[in-house]
């Protein structure tokens, strides 16, 4: 055998050695993830997200935002990022027993929608996402007006506080206290508490194009508040938003920054 065929030989056969081992390389090989649940779950979490237990940086804010997809859920931006704000003055004044749960509901969707949001924050988990009433005085199908005054029906916008549960009226019902002077500051004299109702459903939406209204309460589905009100009961934050002028002008909340 000449040189050049043995050297072409040699050739072939480290090809094919080469060959038979690449899967095996390829394999040892891992990729890198950027997943929800991989971040949500990194000891570098309370880096990436700012700390919540303080003031976030903005870009925090669009992080958690972002990483939940809440757009596609449809909550707005700013109720996310006034929530984020009011829930960060709250915290720092040692007004809640909770530094993660966080409950939104976003008055500037129809009542058709699912315009409750619970969200944990250190978790990035979507908790709940469901129907939620307003007030019969506060419109029909969006809630446009809002009001502090007892036997008014109408929804009070603003930050509140969850507090203990009971059984009423409308069953196992969540207390609620409200944050704001001028605001909501009546709501436990009103009885505004979270409890169900049975026309918050999509049959009603399917024949009205609307839930059911309250007298002021945000009332939920009968097949999920247990669960909710279980969850977010005692001393976590309830931000109802709306893009309300009087009420984002003279919200002294919104107006703080946490210390």
């Amino acid at each position: 055998m000449n040189k050049s065929l043995k050297k072409f030989y040699i050739f072939l056969t480290s090809l094919f050695i080469f060959l038979i081992h690449l899967p095996f390389v390829f394999a040892k090989m891992k990729p890198v993830s950027h997943s929800v649940a991989d971040v949500s779950n990194s000891k570098n979490n309370s880096t990436l997200l700012g700390d919540i237990a303080n003031e976030p940086v903005s870009s925090s804010k669009s992080y958690v935002f972002d990483s939940l997809h809440l757009n596609s859920f449809g909550l707005s931006r700013q109720a996310f990022d006034y929530a984020l704000q009011g829930f960060n003055v709250l915290r720092s004044a040692g007004k809640l027993n909770s530094d993660s749960i966080i409950s939104i509901v976003d008055f500037s969707l129809s009542s058709s929608k699912k315009r409750l949001f619970v969200i944990d924050l250190k978790n990035l988990k979507m908790l709940f996402n469901t129907y939620v009433a307003h007030g019969r005085n506060s419109g029909i199908e969006y809630a446009t007006q809002f009001s502090n005054d007892p036997k008014s029906f109408e929804s009070s916008l603003g930050f509140y506080i969850t507090k203990d549960t009971y059984k009423g009226t409308h069953g196992f019902s969540l207390r609620l206290e409200g944050e704001e002077n001028g605001i909501n500051d009546n709501a436990y004299s009103r009885a505004i508490v979270m409890h169900c109702a049975g026309y918050v459903n999509e049959k009603y939406i399917e024949s009205k194009g609307y839930i059911g209204r309250s007298l002021g309460c945000p009332a939920l589905p009968k097949k999920i508040y247990k669960p909710i009100i279980e969850k977010i009961k005692g001393g976590t934050c309830l931000f109802m938003y709306s893009p309300d002028t009087y009420y984002l002008s003279h919200s002294t909340i919104l107006q703080q920054q946490a210390s």
